[in-house]
């Protein structure tokens, strides 16, 4: 079967803090130019965003849509990548609420198979609290209340706990969560098959969790701008459906694993207090009692500490659930760190638009495209930047309190 990469967790310009370019043709040229099969919509709760998905997408029979004919002609798109990738619905929700005496502040993602299920699931959201604000609306309600809505709402809809070690704003959170999946979702956790571990975690560091043996982990990229999507992705296997992914997800059957950044460069991997530059790993975190050498405040727990919390014996099994995955760092971030110049910068842009246009998609040409054939696309010092990146050879400076951190493919000179 012919694998494939799927995003699903991404956003739309209608939530906070997102570039006013994601809409959904460029979220299919971007996931294009990536290699993306699948990406979500985002934010199918948003009413205006829900009248363009209703504008400029159509569905498929499949559970997908794509962007209709007369949209997907606008897209400037090279030769040497697809031009269809397939949407799937789906929508961000943060739940806040008190339960056990603690208050708590989960995100969530819900996937469903059509406008239909997107409208009857905005339609109960709707009579709890404000859904038209925010593109990732904030309820108060309970994560199991929430849980239930979608399966009423949606026969085949299914939800999964978003980046779940964030400190903030996740299931198993140091400042907000519960110590296992199953407690958040309480009776109704059998129905919940995967979760997303975020950016500062990777797939060994979640298989020493037990709480988390049962489910699928999947990753996602969480894109609030265009040009980050696909920078965690799961991987299929198969013709791209609604119900290839769910049954993917739920029994393991056409899961092929995922693509992960190295943990180290998201912005919550060690325990830290940002304003004072407070950078430390969990031993010595504890040394300090979790607060800060400098001004005394408590530090932020980053996933690392709070794995280490929840985490089994040294020698337990990897689960049964576990599968492949790759590290990888953005190609632009390649490209910024071999030309000597801002991942954002003309110049980066102009020789990531010359790769793509040679080889093929991001993702292709990070995992897959032949080292001679980087070489010939004469960029000084990319071929030995990718092999070095395959090979897992890097120099990483973690992130921590909300800042990325930084991976270095090639060695300071």
């Amino acid at each position: 079967m012919t694998p494939y990469a799927a995003d699903l967790h991404v956003h739309s310009r209608h939530s906070r803090a997102t570039a006013r370019n994601m809409t959904l043709p460029e979220l299919a040229r971007h996931a294009a130019l990536k290699g993306i099969a699948v990406v979500g919509t985002g934010d199918f709760t948003h009413p205006a965003w829900r009248e363009e998905i209703g504008a400029q997408l159509v569905e498929r029979g499949d559970g997908l849509l794509a962007l209709a004919p007369d949209v997907a002609r606008g897209l400037d798109v090279p030769a040497s990548c697809p031009d269809d990738p397939a949407f799937l619905l789906t929508a961000e929700i943060s739940t806040i609420y008190k339960r056990d005496g603690r208050t708590r502040k989960v995100h969530h993602v819900i996937c469903v198979p059509g406008p239909q299920d997107a409208d009857r699931v905005s339609a109960r959201l709707a009579a709890i609290g404000n859904i038209r604000s925010d593109g990732r609306p904030i309820l108060g309600l309970d994560s199991r209340d929430l849980l239930e809505i979608v399966l009423e709402s949606s026969e085949r809809g299914f939800l999964f706990p978003a980046h779940v070690w964030t400190p903030w704003f996740s299931v198993l959170g140091s400042r907000s969560g519960f110590d296992s999946v199953d407690d958040c979702y309480a009776d109704l956790a059998r129905y919940v098959f995967a979760a997303e571990t975020g950016l500062s975690s990777d797939p060994p560091m979640n298989w020493r969790v037990p709480c988390l043996d049962r489910f699928r982990l999947v990753s996602f990229s969480d894109a609030h701008s265009p040009h980050v999507l696909g920078r965690e992705a799961t991987l299929f296997d198969g013709e791209p459906s609604f119900e290839g992914i769910r049954r993917a997800l739920e029994t393991g059957d056409g899961w092929g694993g995922t693509i992960e950044l190295f943990p180290e460069e998201g912005k919550y991997h060690l325990d830290g207090h940002r304003k004072c530059g407070v950078r430390l790993e969990p031993e010595s975190s504890r040394d300090v009692g979790d607060t800060c050498p400098v001004c005394g405040r408590p530090l932020t727990l980053g996933v690392l500490h709070r794995v280490e919390l929840l985490a089994g014996p040294p020698d337990r099994p990897r689960p049964p659930t576990a599968g492949p995955f790759t590290r990888l760092v953005p190609l632009a971030e390649v490209l910024s760190e071999v030309a000597g110049r801002g991942p954002r910068t003309k110049t980066v842009g102009r020789l990531l638009d010359r790769l793509v246009d040679r080889l093929g998609p991001e993702l292709h040409v990070l995992r897959e495209a032949p080292i001679e054939d980087i070489a010939r696309a004469e960029v000084p010092r990319l071929d030995e930047a990718i092999a070095r990146l395959r090979a897992g050879t890097v120099e990483a400076e973690a992130g921590y309190d909300g800042e990325y951190g930084t991976v270095r493919v090639l060695a300071r000179r």
